[in-house]
């Protein structure tokens, strides 16, 4: 009996929405940052192979996706260490734990401190998240526009008198400069690209990299109270 009690008590301090949240969180960040970086790679390659065969024309654009996969692994690095932080102190600061441990609360300003300072981080990290998501939706869109593209030219109810007529042209993105070569793709060299492993691996990817963000958007909602949680252990 004696085990019993002390397993339900176990059972009882441990903070099951910030642990749902850390683990939501960790799977959102793994999908963005592993998806996001493999789909900027293939994007790279694709540009490379079909769109812009001069390097000058998009040396910009590999340096801005070399930045971008940096940032992809700060951003990795340091969720796993924020949510690993709020995840323990979540342990300790249940109030099942609280009540058997510490009898006499009284808050100080350390601790509105602390509680303003985590609350404030957590919705900047909301926030930023919410911006990665609608960025990521952006090579998502387009990538769609031409997977439809190239599935309404295969299509046999599609009544096409001249393929090479229907085009993608990724300049008029902003993606590579006007004065890039080739810079479009037509008819049957559009429908060659979109069955590349390049492309098709990179789509799919930035979906899942999409998802991923969207993950980490829901985790924030009950890391938030994980970061007040992370507050309370200094208030005494």
């Amino acid at each position: 009996v004696g085990c019993f009690e002390c397993c339900i008590k176990c059972l009882g301090g441990v903070p099951y929405a910030s642990l749902v949240a850390t683990i939501l969180c960790f799977i959102g960040v793994a999908l963005f940052c592993g998806c996001g970086h493999v789909a900027l790679t293939g994007t790279l390659t694709m540009l490379e192979n079909h769109f812009s065969r001069v390097s000058s024309d998009h040396a910009t654009l590999t340096m801005v996706i070399q930045i971008f996969q940096y940032i992809i692994y700060g951003i990795g690095s340091f969720f796993f260490v924020y949510a690993i932080i709020l995840l323990a102190e979540g342990f300790y600061t249940t109030s099942a734990i609280k009540k058997e441990l510490q009898s006499d609360f009284k808050t100080t300003v350390c601790g509105r401190c602390i509680t303003a300072f985590f609350m404030f981080l957590t919705y900047i990290l909301f926030l930023a998240f919410l911006a990665i998501f609608g960025f990521t939706a952006i090579p998502v869109f387009l990538f769609f526009n031409m997977w439809n593209t190239c599935a309404a030219m295969k299509s046999p109810d599609a009544n096409i008198t001249s393929p090479d007529s229907i085009c993608v042209d990724v300049r008029q993105y902003g993606v590579i400069p006007y004065n890039a070569t080739p810079g479009k793709a037509c008819g049957a060299t559009l429908g060659e690209i979109c069955n590349t492993s390049e492309f098709y691996l990179s789509y799919h990817l930035y979906i899942v990299a999409l998802a991923g963000a969207g993950a980490t958007i829901i985790a924030n909602v009950p890391l938030k109270i994980s970061a007040v949680s992370f507050s309370e252990s200094h208030k005494k």
